[in-house]
């Protein structure tokens, strides 16, 4: 069973999710996603003529012959690495389907027959301790135990706090004032106590403080029982996020910004975070993130995969995440996507329930593409699933 062609489909949600399916001359097909960025369609378009030809089942040597084949588009990272990832989930959805099993049996079989998911809460309505309470309350009453919340945001004491949109572009490097730290404790205060001790917090920094800051802020954390506080400091140096973590009692969590399992190597022995979050459709695929649980596996770290994906790629990932020990929890992104689960044909819906994913036993991984939803949300009509 050979690959024929490659084609993408480019739907305009929350992101911009990047589907991809994979055709054989057998007539079956597998379905993946890749994360969303500039270059990325056309690089998978790129990586086609080079695997057209080769039997499905060799996922590991068709992901090296794109490597080697793509490594003149520039470094082996970003949206080289990207592309690839989305090929690489629909070969797997392929092989799964060619020998009529769920993919979670080509990692080893299910640890676990449901997938813990917490949903990214972004902010309040407004950037207020009271709004955040009031949206923390809401999800825990939609049924979520876990919860994220970003607190790189603006206070009545930050520097252009009257220009939310230049506010964001602040560089790290500023200086937190203690009113301001104040400020986002009282938010971090006030989700708790809209939640109580039974939903778990996680914060998110966005990569916006200085190692002094950083230590500052999550050492004011510390009472809050926090599941994690993710990338408080810019992620290209591990040992400014190795002294932050040595000096706060706050789990650190990072790693969605990282490619292959290369790039979370130092990160992982030296132990510079608490929890690794790769970003499966954009990392490598589910190889390639196989590899990044185990090399946490082995300093007993816990893995939360980071996620904004359509469920293609959400439900691919949660296949592996069901057969790896040291698995958290995975992300979904698109609370406010009402038409999010539409997009695909699965005997198991909701596909999100109570905050945890129940896993379809069909073959692969067990979705289909629900093609009256995604024309209506298109980016470009005339190119879905075309090279």
């Amino acid at each position: 069973m050979r690959i024929v062609d490659v084609g993408t489909a480019v739907v305009r949600g929350n992101f911009d999710w990047v589907l991809v399916k994979v055709y054989t001359d057998s007539g079956l097909f597998g379905i993946g996603e890749a994360y969303w960025g500039a270059g990325v369609v056309s690089l998978i378009h790129r990586a086609r003529d080079i695997i057209v030809g080769e039997e499905v089942t060799n996922i590991n040597k068709c992901v090296e012959r794109m490597i080697r084949g793509l490594s003149g588009e520039g470094s082996i990272g970003g949206a080289t690495v990207t592309a690839i990832s989305g090929i690489e989930l629909a070969l797997w959805d392929c092989v799964g389907k060619f020998l009529e099993t769920p993919l979670y049996n080509l990692f080893g079989g299910k640890m676990r027959d449901k997938i813990r998911v917490y949903v990214d809460c972004h902010a309040g309505d407004d950037f207020t301790p009271e709004s955040y309470k009031r949206k923390a309350q809401e999800r825990k009453n939609e049924g979520w135990d876990a919860i994220k919340f970003d607190i790189d945001v603006p206070t009545p004491y930050s520097e252009l706090k009257e220009n939310e949109k230049e506010f964001w572009y602040l560089p790290y490097n500023r200086s937190l004032s203690n009113r301001e730290i104040d400020y986002l404790v009282d938010i971090v205060a006030a989700v708790r106590e809209g939640v109580g001790r039974d939903v778990d917090i996680a914060i998110d920094c966005h990569w916006k403080y200085s190692v002094k800051d950083a230590i500052r802020l999550l050492s004011a954390l510390e009472d809050f029982d926090l599941l994690w506080v993710e990338d408080p400091v810019p992620p290209e140096n591990v040992e400014a996020l190795l002294e932050v973590q040595r000096n706060v009692r706050v789990p650190i969590a990072t790693g969605e910004n990282l490619y292959r399992k290369y790039g979370y190597r130092t990160l992982i022995e030296k132990q510079a975070c608490r929890i690794v979050s790769p970003d499966i459709p954009k990392m490598g695929g589910l190889s390639e993130a196989r590899k990044v649980f185990d090399m946490a596996d082995v300093y007993y770290m816990p893995v939360a995969p980071h996620n904004v994906s359509s469920p293609v790629g959400t439900i691919a990932a949660a296949h592996l995440c069901a057969a790896m020990p040291n698995f958290l929890t995975i992300e979904f992104h698109a609370h406010e996507v009402e038409w999010w689960e539409d997009m695909v044909i699965s005997d198991f819906k909701p596909l999100i329930r109570d905050g945890y994913i129940n896993l379809p036993e069909r073959p692969g991984i067990g979705l289909e593409i629900n093609e009256v939803v995604v024309k209506e949300h298109l980016v470009e009509e005339k190119n879905f699933f075309k090279n």
